[in-house]
């Protein structure tokens, strides 16, 4: 049986940049719209409201000229106002060849924002749409509020489409503009619509200010909508719309008899350009496209994947252009250690795996950012730790670092069972901390290994808070050694292999 094809109408540009701080350039419009035409294979793009300002006028011009060259023009579209014919001729000027007319959805918006009758409102939007066709401009047509008026003001909505339904107006456009709509209401009214008027196209625009737009977009669909206003990452004004991501998973899982043609696989491309384009940060758990929304974390979990998948859902990563990760971190099991081991082309034995694991949760109660390229330092250090009996410890130390003094150590050595104090100053935190520790050894009669070599460094792509490992070779009269440290502070790095030297020396 042939599947029930609904237009997606992107209003990233449109109603996503009414997010508050967020202001496209000519340049990002016209990339996003390329991107969401051909990359995404939307049907449709709003790409601004007419008047708003000069620098909006030529972006519009500039994807109107874009668009003609490539036979998009029809499918690019701009919010415009009951206003005398004002937006008709701003949108003239730009090429545009396609209108959302903005117009009073419910009765309690025409009654106390524009203090008209309906007759009046109508009168004056019959005006506008036979400018723009005389004009050449295709007309579809906003119900502002329209959610509260079938709540408040039903009759009023009615009188409203059947007025319409005698216009040359390809689209009618349903807006829950507040984000009132209950799943329920969504089907209750929208089945009232479709029922009534069984010839209209009717668009339906979902805001998320219960967090409910997902759940009133399926409801649509299911009650025969005919096309979704949606946005990259939610954008838009308060808590935003409908997310483009989540709609379209839900649609293509839960109503197989719909067809849409976006392509799943450059969702999530595209909500990293936009998030780049728009400076709003995407919550690492926001469904399809967060960073960890493809990340398994218990151990449990990482070891139910190598039993027959346990742990996956329709929602496979690989659909969306990624690919499933597991963390390292205090819930980690040795699962999750293999996981991201097997990444690397790295196998343990059990009792080495064992101790890496230890290491991994003891890093995470600590709060430590742990990665997969963080793993063959903390092998290495797990398995250096192993070699040698720790007979050394240094149990505490004060660095300072103060503008105009020198920096200095206070340092407490444990060393088989007898405790010493020193301080020391020097050229630096950890030249003031050897010093220290050269006095301690002083006192023991014994003289400590010359440091030849001292290197620092994390792993690729690292922040700055990540695991670092110092690798330090150590020079003595009968032999070159090696020793490695690993922390998030260089510094104590560098005292964590200094006391694997102490070890074994």
């Amino acid at each position: 049986m042939e599947r029930r094809k609904i237009e997606i109408m992107d209003t990233t540009l449109r109603d996503g940049e009414q997010t508050s701080g967020v202001s496209f350039s000519i340049s990002e419009k016209l990339t996003i719209t390329q991107l969401l035409l051909e990359e995404l294979h939307v049907d449709r793009v709003e790409i601004a409201s007419a008047r708003v300002s000069d620098g909006e006028f030529l972006a519009v011009k500039a994807v109107l000229n874009w668009a003609n060259q490539h036979g998009y023009a029809d499918r690019i579209e701009v919010l415009s106002f009951v206003d005398n014919g004002v937006s008709i001729e701003w949108m003239l000027n730009a090429g545009v060849k396609v209108q959302n007319l903005l117009t009073k959805g419910s009765l309690n918006h025409l009654t106390h924002q524009l203090k008209k009758t309906s007759e009046q409102h109508f009168a004056e939007i019959k005006q506008v749409i036979d400018l723009a066709t005389a004009n050449n401009i295709a007309t579809n047509v906003y119900l502002e509020d329209w959610s509260n008026g079938m709540r408040n003001s039903p009759e009023y909505v009615f009188q409203f489409l059947d007025f319409l339904t005698t216009q040359p107006v390809k689209r009618i456009l349903l807006p829950d503009t507040l984000g009132i709509l209950t799943p329920a209401e969504t089907t209750k009214f929208l089945t009232q619509l479709l029922a009534k008027y069984p010839g209209i196209h009717f668009d339906f625009h979902a805001h998320n200010d219960y967090d409910l737009g997902t759940a009133n977009v399926l409801e649509a669909v299911k009650a025969g909508i005919n096309g979704l206003h949606l946005t990259v990452n939610g954008m838009g004004e308060r808590a935003g719309n409908a997310a483009m991501a989540s709609a379209v998973a839900v649609i293509k899982d839960f109503v197989p008899e719909v067809d849409i043609q976006i392509k799943e696989s450059s969702i999530y491309k595209v909500s990293k350009l936009v998030e780049t384009f728009s400076g709003v940060r995407i919550p690492s758990n926001k469904p399809i496209v967060g960073d960890s929304v493809f990340t398994q974390t218990a151990g449990i979990h990482a070891d139910g994947d190598n039993k027959n998948n346990l742990y996956f859902n329709d929602l496979l990563p690989e659909r969306f252009g990624r690919k499933r990760k597991y963390a390292l971190g205090k819930t980690s099991g040795k699962a999750n250690i293999e996981k991201n081991l097997q990444e690397l082309g790295l196998k343990l034995n059990d009792a080495d795996l064992k101790k890496v694991t230890q290491r991994v949760i003891e890093l995470g109660d600590k709060k430590e950012t742990v990665t997969k390229e963080d793993l063959p330092y903390i092998i290495s250090d797990v398995l250096d730790s192993s070699l040698y009996e720790e007979k050394v410890t240094v149990q505490s130390y004060v660095l300072t670092n103060a503008m105009g003094l020198r920096p200095s150590a206070t340092i407490s050595v444990l060393i088989e069972g007898e405790k010493f104090e020193e301080h020391a100053q020097g050229d630096g935190q950890f030249d003031a901390f050897m010093n220290a520790l050269n006095k301690v050894y002083t006192k023991k009669q014994r003289n400590l290994p010359k440091l030849i070599d001292y290197t620092v460094r994390i792993a690729p792509g690292s922040n700055s808070d990540a695991l670092c490992e110092t690798v330090i070779t150590w020079e003595t009269d009968k032999k070159v050694f090696i020793t490695r440290g690993l922390d998030s502070d260089q510094t104590v790095c560098a005292i964590k292999a200094t006391q694997k030297m102490l070890n074994i020396i």
